[in-house]
């Protein structure tokens, strides 16, 4: 009624994969500097670090583990 009508959208996008499908180019960038930072952080994690930091940087491996999923989904989903 009177433009009020519910109009059926399309499946939720977050900003970044919108941003991502239209720069190819920063998917891959992302990508490696990704798996950079989580080599540096495997390596702190193999040469021991303290109770408080082993949790911490255990946190951000599982963290960019994640972000590095969602990019490979993106990747594919174009």
């Amino acid at each position: 009624m009177y433009g009020l009508e519910k109009k059926p959208s399309g499946p939720f996008e977050f900003d970044l994969e919108i941003d991502l499908k239209k720069d190819p180019k920063k998917t891959k960038e992302l990508n490696k500097s990704v798996d950079e930072r989580m080599g540096k952080l495997k390596t702190l994690l193999r040469q021991g670090a303290e109770n408080d930091d082993f949790d911490d940087y255990g946190v951000l491996l599982h963290g960019y583990a994640a972000l590095q999923r969602v990019l490979k989904r993106v990747s594919e989903k174009k």
